[in-house]
């Protein structure tokens, strides 16, 4: 039995070094002069290291079981740290408890290998059911904040109701990504907060604040949209007043929904936003991403929004836990202008594009924006379709 243990063991042990070091490859043949995709997702549920999922004593555990089964790795904030391109995960265990996790990368590409231990987020008064999609930002006030989803039992659900919920906006901060501080809760005054990101720069000596303020926990109801709002600390956040910056609309890929995506990117032509869009279709919700940038200084003023989506879920990337979706909440922009954006697939593992700030820019300012009519679609067709014609 001990010969089969550790057979096993070491057959278990070369795959997942196999994983956790192939080498990723951009793929050329899809490449739409904005971005690359890549061959490889860069995290997965089979990337957790085997000391978090199986009890490695043979006296303990004879037929090297899997005691703590990881369900998946997605939704990933992201910072360079040290000279090393982090991702805090998302990850889900088996029992739907999700908890964060750094994993670490020497070229942001692939090599993506999880710490030792995950994230031991502190709780507040009101311990967290369920803990996700950390956005990760450095303040310039010297702070690493992490502002994620905190998930509650809705206290006012009828006896029986075992699925109502109350998300709010949770928020800790840290130095070196290992030991967390936890803030208290942000308090708005519009119901129910997902997808709350904050801007890396004070604004009027204050802290500014990407809000989706929506009414229940999955409908938007009379909120929605990308609001944005002010307060005097994090240590006690409180936003008196959002804004709404990005409104859903109808008939467009935002048309139920949408958030803003990590932090935005600062740029010399305005400031630089990833987001995502839902709409309803027959097979349910579909869930893409897309850009638009605001003004430098009045940053409720959106400058440049190129219509439809800028990454929509392809082949394998459809299919997973809650299928046709892909999320953001992780980009890093390095000092010579290549942007890593990190994008989940259907609730189930972690991908990685490749861009520049000078494409990205260039997507924003020259394409067309959405007229939100079909007409206007052929309109800017004809546009397009004239102007190349007169160049044969």
């Amino acid at each position: 039995m001990k010969t089969d243990f550790n057979k096993r063991l070491q057959q278990l042990k070369e795959e997942h070094q196999l994983l956790v070091t192939l080498k990723n490859q951009p793929l050329t043949e899809s490449y739409n002069g904005i971005y690359y995709r890549y061959k490889n997702p860069v995290l997965t549920n089979q990337h957790a290291p085997l000391f978090w999922r199986y009890d490695l004593n043979p006296q303990t555990n004879p037929h090297l079981m899997e005691r703590i089964g990881i369900n998946a790795a997605f939704n990933a904030g992201a910072i360079k740290f040290n000279g090393a391109y982090l991702v805090i995960a998302r990850v889900e265990g088996n029992d739907r408890k999700s908890f964060f996790a750094v994993a670490e990368s020497p070229n942001g590409i692939d090599n993506f290998k999880f710490w030792d231990y995950p994230v031991r987020l502190p709780e507040t008064e009101i311990p967290d059911t369920n803990v996700y999609d950390m956005r990760v930002v450095k303040h310039e006030d010297g702070w690493i904040y992490g502002l994620f989803c905190t998930e509650r039992k809705d206290p006012n659900a009828p006896e029986g109701d075992t699925s109502s919920a109350v998300a709010q906006c949770g928020i800790a901060r840290t130095r070196d990504l290992k030991k967390w501080e936890r803030l208290p809760d942000l308090i708005t005054y519009s119901g129910q907060q997902r997808n709350v990101v904050l801007h890396p720069e004070f604004v009027n000596g204050k802290y500014a604040l990407y809000t989706r303020p929506q009414d229940g926990f999955i409908d938007t109801g009379s909120g929605g949209g990308i609001g944005f709002g002010l307060t005097d600390s994090m240590e006690h956040a409180e936003v008196k007043e959002e804004v709404i910056l990005d409104k859903k609309t109808y008939h467009t890929i935002y048309e139920v929904k949408n958030g803003q995506g990590p932090a935005p990117i600062k740029t010399d032509k305005g400031w630089l936003h990833l987001a995502h869009g839902v709409r309803n279709t027959a097979a349910g919700l579909r869930y893409v991403l897309y850009l638009f940038m605001t003004d430098l200084k009045d940053l409720t003023k959106v400058i440049y929004k190129p219509a439809g989506h800028f990454i929509a879920p392809v082949g394998i990337e459809r299919v997973g836990d809650v299928s046709n979706v892909v999320f953001s909440n992780g980009w890093i922009a390095d000092k010579d202008g290549t942007v890593y954006i990190y994008y989940a697939s259907s609730d189930t593992r972690l991908h990685v594009a490749t861009s520049t700030i000078e494409q990205l820019v260039d997507y924003c300012m020259n394409t067309p924006a959405d007229g939100l009519r079909s007409a206007t679609s052929v309109d800017s067709l004809y546009k397009m379709i004239d102007k190349n014609l007169k160049q044969r």
